[in-house]
């Protein structure tokens, strides 16, 4: 019976829901789980037909870089291979804040306001068409099949963005209960909380958990301590994403719930980069995103070295990315993955991570649970959290036009809130925050253990 209602969902459902968004998601990933078989010429003949075309648009439609190729006297016509790209500038996080409504295309019909989380990059809003949408949620389907589900086998979600957290409405909660799709907050991790979590994953019985590795290890080591089975559900795998994964997390979450675990790399802002195979390759979404790995001299590293993350995305033609510098450090891989496909890899995802911190109770929280007492205030321009101990956190703050002297209070008493009253709470305003040897920012450092 589960095996029907999943194939409802994917087949009829999922498809119809999509259709009356206006987005032509069952066609995109009919055609990505195509072109995944490809020899890499093809794929690249592939990207740069899309390239022209999203440039040809940018220049004829979008304002910013129409005064852009004016200035430097670029023809899109003229690009005849992918190298012809970097004859164009990186499209920053200022540069998109500068020119916010510039790089809206005048023909674009239906943008939606996003912003970042925060904890991969300064905060930054900008805006993604239906287009996009259509290719982000289909390039993590054709993923999600890789491992054997599909958008109907029961999931349990564990996240924090309050996009995700606000919105369940009535028509939401619907969706997702016909999708068999449950949420878990990844904000508060109490005793009495992750006893519940456990309790609620182990009657829903999950076909597959998404979440933030950061959590989804927190979980399973608990369960773990307490006594708790959860690897008797038939849990098939773990997709993690929005942090950096590391090797004890990975551990503890197969051994735990007994199932691989996949990453995922990608962001609101860049959009759906890579995702792992079960062969263990970390597959770069080639038809809709160029990478470039770029170093301190802002030039290509070789394959192997560490450079950081540039992407062109080329399902953006309402609000262009292209060239757009994620501040992420990777590393590409030069070789082929066992399963066959022809997408190229990524080797290792140096950055992207978001340190948990501890309440002066002993709550356990994500990190970004500060992070969004911050990073929507207007004349914030960048900030860093340390917890320093259970008793005092410090916040720096970068600040501009904008800024109002009274949400110096408001951090305040937001962090208190979630940290508790007696916590001490020191806000500095300074002119600049330095990046780590790596390039990265880190937003929230915790010097507390969970």
């Amino acid at each position: 019976m589960s095996g029907l209602y999943t194939r409802f969902v994917a087949g009829a459902l999922f498809p119809l829901h999509e259709r009356l968004k206006g987005h032509n998601t069952v066609a995109v990933r009919r055609e990505l789980e195509r072109s995944q078989w490809y020899e890499p010429e093809a794929l690249q003949a592939l990207q740069l037909a899309r390239l022209q075309r999203l440039l040809q648009r940018a220049g004829e439609r979008v304002p910013y870089y129409r005064e852009l190729f004016a200035r430097l006297g670029f023809d899109p016509q003229s690009l005849d291979d992918l190298a012809g790209l970097r004859s164009l500038p990186f499209l920053t996080k200022d540069l998109i804040r500068a020119n916010q409504e510039a790089l809206k295309a005048e023909d674009a019909v239906g943008l939606a306001r996003f912003n970042t989380g925060g904890s991969s990059g300064q905060p930054l809003i900008f805006f993604i068409g239906r287009e996009r949408v259509s290719h982000d949620v289909a390039a993590k389907w054709r993923a999600t099949r890789w491992w054997g589900v599909d958008i109907g086998d029961p999931e349990i979600v564990v996240w924090g963005s309050p996009i995700e957290l606000g919105s369940q409405d009535r028509i939401r909660a619907l969706r997702d209960r016909l999708l068999r799709s449950r949420l878990i907050p990844a904000f508060e991790m109490s005793e009495a909380r992750l006893a519940d979590y456990v309790a609620r994953i182990r009657a829903f019985r999950p076909r597959m958990l998404f979440g933030y590795p950061s959590s989804l290890a927190h979980i399973a080591a608990w369960a773990e301590q307490a006594g708790e089975r959860l690897d008797d559900l038939g849990i098939r795998v773990a997709f993690v994403t929005s942090e950096r994964l590391y090797d004890h997390q990975r551990e503890t979450i197969e051994r735990v719930f007994a199932c691989p675990v996949a990453n995922g790399y990608g962001g609101r802002d860049a959009g759906f980069i890579a995702h792992q195979c079960p062969a263990g390759g970390m597959h770069i979404t080639t038809e809709d995103i160029i990478v470039e790995l770029i170093g301190e001299d802002d030039r290509p590293v070789a394959d192997g070295e560490p450079g950081e993350v540039v992407v062109t995305h080329l399902a953006t033609g309402d609000y262009p990315f292209i060239r757009y510098r994620t501040g992420d450090v990777a590393v590409r891989d030069s070789g082929r993955c066992a399963c066959g496909r022809g997408l190229p890899l990524l080797r290792e995802i140096q950055g992207r991570t978001t340190d948990f911190i501890v309440a002066s109770d002993g709550t356990v929280m994500h990190g970004l649970a500060l992070i969004y007492v911050v990073r929507d205030l207007p004349g914030v321009e960048n900030f860093r959290i340390e917890q320093l101990s259970r008793e005092r956190t410090r916040v720096q703050l970068v600040t501009g036009d904008g800024f109002e002297e009274g949400s110096i209070e408001q951090i305040r008493n937001g962090f208190k809130a979630r940290l508790g009253a007696e916590v001490q709470i020191d806000i500095e305003r300074v002119a600049s925050i330095p990046r780590e040897k790596s390039g990265k920012f880190r937003y929230v450092v915790s010097q507390v253990r969970p």
